[in-house]
């Protein structure tokens, strides 16, 4: 037997709780001292099939953050290798790259949560999100099967969409990793590798290795490939052993944990707003950066501008994620790796080994202004991005199929 109904009113609510919808959450619930106090509904689903899996979020910040308590670990340093092995170390101060796990969020915004009078959490997985007069309702269920509605004079949702919007071109960031320990020590704790090229390239795309060490005998590994499909799971694992021991050199390890996932690269133009008080939040509004695959920063830029403007009593419409500039650089180059106009591995190699690290970081963050963009565009394979950057406007946009 079904749950009792439950009805709740609320001046804003939000649907999901991963990076997204928690940050927006958290802002909310700890108003600034002159701003308008917000009551808000956290819809997070119940565990079971319609929760997320863990999943791990990587940024980098100056100095201390609002995570850090959270963290699993960050460092000072990145590393890229060609490949044919050229290695690019590179010290990124003052930022640090920041390691965040799902589950270490959930707990950290928990507490925080619970001492706020503003935020209430209600575990239900929202089913629809329906205009009504003076907002919009959200239809969710708990886990005993019980209907929840949530009346909100605002509405912000971030489960990601049924379909990508049309694109002129859409490639897929697709990875499996494993949390290893190694019987004796092979990581550098004090580096992040962050493109490792010396793994089998694909026809179409690109493949690198990535670690994030945690001591000398763990570490996260992933296998990534852009690329227009995901594969096998077992090819993913058979990538994975080669990169370990063929690569790193491991020998003996041990899989602790497993995480895998599918991150869109697109140049769509992903909608904001879905009704009169209903908007999209994180990756469903466009925060994941096209030519990255990186969204977390992205995510905390528009959940602090959604939160500002909530608090200041304006409409709070989720700014874009990326400038105007971002989105078009973005495009070209995912337009020239799609069409095989640039050598992957090579171009990413090229731009480490060229551009000081942090002007490298802010600028795939969308920080730099127009001076630091075009010096960075010295070191790009000017006739390529040039053919791709003259092809765009002539491809069409396409729909893509269900995420």
């Amino acid at each position: 037997m079904e749950g009792a109904a439950v009805e709740v009113e609320s001046d804003v609510a939000v649907v999901g709780a991963g990076a997204a919808g928690l940050s927006l959450a958290l802002r909310l619930a700890r108003p600034p001292a002159d701003g308008r106090r917000v009551t808000a509904v956290l819809l997070a689903a119940p565990p079971g099939p319609l929760r997320a899996p863990r999943r791990t979020w990587c940024f980098w910040e100056a100095g201390a953050g609002p995570y850090d308590a959270a963290l699993t670990a960050s460092w000072r340093r990145l590393r890229v290798r060609s490949a044919d092995g050229r290695t690019v170390d590179a010290a990124i101060e003052p930022l640090r790259y920041k390691m965040l796990r799902s589950d270490a969020l959930e707990d950290l915004a928990g507490q925080m949560l619970a001492e706020s009078p503003w935020v209430t959490t209600v575990k239900a997985a929202a089913e629809r999100v329906e205009s009504a007069p003076g907002g919009a309702v959200v239809h969710a269920r708990r886990a005993d099967g019980g209907p929840v509605a949530v009346r909100a004079r605002w509405v912000f949702d971030s489960r990601p969409p049924e379909r990508l919007p049309p694109a002129r071109t859409t490639l897929l960031q697709h990875f499996r990793g494993w949390f290893v320990r190694t019987r004796r020590p092979v990581f550098d704790p004090g580096v992040v590798e962050l493109m490792d090229f010396r793994t089998p390239q694909p026809a179409h795309g690109l493949s690198f290795g990535y670690v994030l060490p945690t001591g000398s005998r763990e570490a996260l590994v992933e296998y990534t490939e852009f690329s227009r499909s995901p594969l096998a799971r077992e090819a993913y694992d058979r990538a994975l052993r080669h990169y370990l021991t063929g690569v790193l050199g491991a020998g003996e390890y041990e899989v602790l944990d497993c995480e895998q996932g599918v991150i869109p690269m697109t140049d769509a133009d992903f909608p904001r707003r879905t009704g009169p008080s209903v908007f999209r939040i994180g990756a469903a509004a466009g925060a994941t950066r096209p030519a990255t695959g990186y969204t977390f920063s992205a995510v905390q830029r528009q959940t602090d501008a959604v939160a500002a403007a909530l608090h200041a009593g304006r409409r709070p419409v989720p700014p874009r994620a990326h400038s105007a500039r971002s989105r078009l650089m973005d495009a070209v180059l995912l337009h020239a790796l799609d069409r095989g106009r640039v050598d992957g591995p090579a171009f990413f190699t090229r731009l480490f080994t060229h551009v000081p690290a942090p002007r490298l970081l802010r600028f795939l963050d969308g920080r730099t202004g127009l001076a630091e963009d075009l010096s960075i565009g010295l070191h790009v394979p000017v006739p390529a991005m040039l053919g791709s950057a003259l092809a765009l406007p002539f491809a069409p946009r396409r729909g893509a199929p269900a995420t």
